[in-house]
């Protein structure tokens, strides 16, 4: 069996707030199978967010650790982290994020370039992901000449053009309306089954969160079946 692409180990994380501690992560426990989408669900304030932050190695755990395609991410520097999060992690979020004075493929690109790849290679992949994505004929356009669907399938490109392990998304859809929605999902599971990434995906959208292969939540700072 292979090692799964994303494995939170006992995460906890502790926050404070003057003289109270507020323990948003106690032991959360989550493993993401290559190819599988996972939903994360639960109200405003359970900890998703921070969750995910630990997960992308932007945060660290006051406990436990992060495992990405089985390499154990406690012990790294940060300059190692970077790296990591730079070649082996994808991150979406429900705002697009684009860079406004680059075009739709040139957004794709500098993602690869960073990561070292040419620019004749990059340029050839972008193409490739925004013909996968159904918006080839936009690829010349600035992200103020697209519409919000296409703006954050841009951004689903983007994130998965370097081949990325594990893919964080933190309410992708939440700014589309329901058919969008459904179109930008649907071309983002695609992807990460076809490539094999692991998707860790939150979301307050349970019908959306029902359409994947299974739901997660919060529940006092620990990883259980969500009930959907």
């Amino acid at each position: 069996m292979s090692d799964p692409a994303l494995r939170l180990d006992a995460i906890g994380r502790t926050f404070r707030q003057g003289e109270r501690e507020l323990r948003v992560l106690d032991g959360a426990t989550l493993d993401v199978a290559p190819g599988e989408i996972v939903a994360l669900v639960g109200p405003s304030g359970a900890g998703k967010s921070t969750l995910l932050q630990i997960a992308g190695l932007l945060e660290r755990p006051d406990a436990g650790d992060v495992l990405i395609a089985g390499q154990s991410c406690g012990g790294m520097s940060e300059a190692a982290r970077t790296i990591t999060r730079r070649t082996s992690l994808g991150f979406v979020y429900q705002y697009h994020h684009l860079l406004p004075e680059f075009s739709a493929e040139e957004n794709i690109m500098l993602a690869q370039m960073i990561a070292g790849q040419p620019k004749q290679k990059a340029l050839v992949r972008a193409r490739e992901l925004l013909a996968m994505l159904g918006i080839a004929d936009r690829a010349t356009h600035r992200p103020a000449r697209l519409s919000g669907g296409e703006q954050q399938r841009v951004a689903i490109a983007r994130a998965v053009a370097n081949l990325p392990k594990v893919l964080l998304a933190d309410e992708p859809t939440g700014n589309l309306d329901p058919r969008t929605a459904d179109r930008v999902f649907g071309h983002l599971v695609e992807i990460a089954q076809e490539a094999r990434i692991g998707v860790l995906l939150a979301t307050h959208n349970l019908a959306l969160a029902a359409s994947m292969n299974r739901a997660v939540s919060l529940v006092d700072g620990r990883i259980k079946p969500a009930d959907l």
